[in-house]
This record gives structure tokens, sequence and C-alpha cells, in this order.
């Protein structure tokens, strides 16, 4: 597994390029503490994340 690199803002949050996250595809699964959650990209751009 990859992590992204954060790409530079104005603000001090990190911030990601999703179509990074997805590998240019349209999902990505994103763990925290052991949970897996799902990134998913629409066909309207929009994103949506579940569990």
């Amino acid at each position: 597994m990859t992590i992204s690199t954060p790409i530079n803002t104005a603000t001090s949050l990190p911030a990601y390029d999703a179509r990074r996250l997805t590998q240019d595809g349209n999902q990505a699964q994103i763990v925290l503490d052991g949970q897996v959650y799902t990134l998913r990209i629409t066909r309207a751009g929009k994103l949506i994340l579940t569990k």
C-alpha cells in the first residue's frame, strides 16, 4: 500500500487529491483504527465515504 503525498494548500491542513487516492479509479479504501471505509467518486464528481 502506498500513501499519497499531501498537496500544497494555503491552509495548514493536509490536503490529498482524491484521484490520486483512488489511483485514477473511482474507489479507495481508508483504514481508521482497524475499521475499513470506502471512498467513492461518483459520476457527478462528488465524494462519498461509507463504512
